[in-house]
């Protein structure tokens, strides 16, 4: 376990005992509290919450795994499971604001949200732990944002690519991609129905004060852009595999013309070959002789291939397969 704490306004992060932190959550005025656990949990195996002397039975689950979406009040404190997207990986942060400090806990790595979160201590200046809150919201949502568009990207890039030449592989990163929609969209849809629950009960007490009521509406705004970019990112992947579909839809339909075609020039060569192979006594007694051989097996099958390839030239078809194939090879 690996406690970090940063006094605000102005501080950095430095790391601490669990005690230490217990010591300066009960005393300090202004504190940030970033808890990384390992894998297997508490090393004590006691309760988080016990460990850093937050001591509420509300807050048994603070750091256990599996936990789902919350957002919920507990009388002067408010409690979160936040998710965010780290290095592709959706993890959730648990979350503890009280007045005086905000506790995040994690499992594994969230360096990346944590370290966005303070960087901007210095420049937004929060004035109290609920502003911290709502900057670690935001900053949750951030990652879910660059996700989707990132995924946006290369959705609308590999649709590109497959217009110019398509492979069986793309129908896979399509799929991925896909998948990752579906993941971000699965996972950030749940907390925010029970954050927008939550805060707007909230907001209809009459309780809270103007500057957090603003705070409020900035992450309601947020919260609908960042789904509507994952929704868009859901929407270009249906259409990026309807694309590839009609591609192989054109390509199988090139390939019935061809056999079309050769089914024209073919057919009636094999009716002919078929018609004069029978054993009848007609053929076999009238038609004797060389000059006979050489007008009915040579000189119909030459005559039926000068009609079938005349009707494809006064058709067309030959002329739009080779267009065609020559639209796709320009491309």
């Amino acid at each position: 376990m690996i406690v970090s704490v940063m006094p605000l306004p102005d501080g950095t992060m430095t790391r601490a005992h669990a005690s230490e932190a217990r010591e300066r959550l009960a005393t300090s005025p202004f504190l940030l509290v970033d808890v990384e656990l390992s894998e297997e949990g508490s090393p004590t195996g006691q309760p988080l919450a016990h460990l850093l002397g937050l001591g509420a039975a509300d807050l048994a689950w603070l750091g256990r795994e599996g936990e789902s979406a919350r957002a919920e009040y507990l009388g002067d404190s408010a409690a979160f499971v936040v998710p965010a997207v780290e290095a592709g990986q959706v993890v959730h942060v648990h979350a503890v604001v009280t007045e005086r400090y905000l506790v995040t806990v994690h499992r594994g790595t969230a360096a990346r949200l944590i370290q966005s979160l303070t960087a901007r201590f210095p420049h937004e200046r929060p004035p109290d732990a609920v502003a911290m809150l709502f900057l670690l919201l935001d900053e949750a949502l951030e990652t879910y944002r660059g996700s989707a568009v990132q995924a946006l990207l290369d959705v609308e890039d590999l649709e590109d690519e497959m217009f110019r030449q398509r492979q069986p592989e793309q129908v896979y990163r399509l799929a991925r991609l896909r998948r990752t929609a579906a993941l971000l969209h699965h996972t950030l849809l749940p907390y925010h129905r029970v954050t927008e629950e939550t805060v707007t009960r909230r907001m209809m007490s009459g309780s809270v004060p103007e500057e957090r009521q603003r705070l409020v509406r900035e992450y309601q705004r947020t919260a609908g852009l960042v789904l509507t970019d994952i929704e868009s990112l859901q929407e270009a992947a249906r259409r990026a595999f309807s694309s590839y579909s009609s591609l192989v839809s054109a390509d199988q339909n090139g390939v019935i013309n061809r056999l079309a075609i050769v089914s024209t020039i073919f057919l009636p060569l094999t009716f002919l070959t078929g018609f004069f192979g029978m054993n009848f006594t007609y053929l076999t007694d009238e038609t004797e002789g060389e000059a006979v051989f050489w007008l009915l097996a040579v000189g119909l099958q030459v005559a039926f291939l000068a009609i079938a390839l005349y009707t494809l030239h006064r058709t067309g078809l030959w002329r739009r397969l080779r267009d065609e194939d020559g639209g796709l090879d320009g491309e």
